[in-house]
């Protein structure tokens, strides 16, 4: 029997739906000030509709898209201080591609120079 939608989750049904153990939840909120479930007696969790989206959006940051938990927090800080939702951070391969003039190569002197600084230190390591 699955719940609604609006419904609140206690912290052992949102982890068997998103297939994250209960200490990571707990961890997280430690971590990250935007997720705060409500607690009744017994010290129960019950996350609200919006804490689960939070909760979906810190997993996608962590485990998708490589962000460290400083760097997760730094865009759920942003995103709290912007009217949209957490639920619209960018997507995997979301990000628009711009019309306007595109932006100068920077990448071919920088792979010259960080080969120039390889071989000086390959060499420093020959003759070490």
């Amino acid at each position: 029997m699955t719940k609604e939608l609006g419904a609140f989750r206690t912290i052992g049904e949102l982890s068997k739906e998103l297939n994250i153990k209960p200490h990571i939840l707990r961890y997280w909120e430690d971590q990250f000030a935007v997720l705060a479930p409500l607690k009744r007696a017994g010290s129960r969790r019950h996350y609200r509709p919006e804490d689960v989206e939070i909760v979906k959006t810190i997993n996608r940051l962590l485990n998708e898209e490589g962000y460290t938990i400083k760097g997760a927090r730094k865009f759920l800080a942003s995103r709290r201080r912007r009217p949209e939702m957490v639920e619209d951070a960018p997507q995997p391969g979301s990000v628009p591609v711009s019309s306007a003039e595109p932006e100068p190569d920077y990448r071919g002197p920088i792979i010259a120079e960080l080969k120039s600084i390889r071989d000086r230190l390959s060499h420093a390591l020959d003759h070490a």
